[in-house]
């Protein structure tokens, strides 16, 4: 039997990709087809998710065996993990950001002789980057300067001069910081 999956990301809505899998294959091999056809770097740690029909993450497959009762990708065959059509899973590909791809499990087909499996039968838009940096803390400190003095044995290291590293207006941005109690307003809220 073929299991086909539809593949989304919440970054880009004309991100799409379908899958075709042997019912015997394992989520390592899914894994491995998302990596070749999304070009990503095969360094980087990823994880499936069975996931509930609002997305929350349930049981993890790692890559690796962590221990403690763990699952892995190798060992999740399709056939014992999706159990049910439109079983949600989620591929986390970038755990730093927190940032996923949505499967979902969509239906199975008679397998075809003359194709290999596992394979890519839909493909359209851009992937995502597998990787970003910058977020919105490090863009707003962006003019953050650092000095590359060689004259150190002048300076008093007990005093910060706060006009060596920050210009313009990134210091009236850390003027809250200075008032506790605007941060606990900016937590109630």
């Amino acid at each position: 039997m073929v299991y086909r999956f539809v593949v989304l990301s919440d970054e880009d809505e004309a991100f799409v990709r379908e899958f075709e899998f042997l019912d015997s294959q394992s989520l390592l091999d899914f894994h491995n087809a998302l990596q070749d056809e999304l070009e990503f770097d095969r360094s980087q740690i990823a994880s499936f998710f069975m996931a509930t029909e609002s997305w929350e993450k349930e049981e993890e497959f790692t890559l690796f065996d962590m221990g403690a009762g763990s699952s892995t990708m190798e060992n999740a065959v399709l056939e014992e993990v999706i159990f049910r059509k439109n079983q949600k899973l989620l591929y986390v590909f970038d755990f730093f950001n927190d940032r996923a791809l949505f499967v979902e499990y969509v239906g199975e087909f008679r397998e075809e002789d003359d194709k290999d499996y596992p394979v890519c039968i839909n493909s359209k838009g851009l992937p995502p980057k597998q990787v970003t940096f910058g977020g919105v803390a490090r863009k707003k400190y962006n003019n953050l300067v650092v000095t590359d003095d060689d004259d150190d044995d002048d300076v008093d290291h007990d005093v910060v001069d706060d006009e060596i590293f920050f210009e313009g207006e990134d210091e009236e941005d850390l003027e809250e910081f200075d008032n506790i109690e605007s941060m606990e307003e900016e937590e109630e809220d």
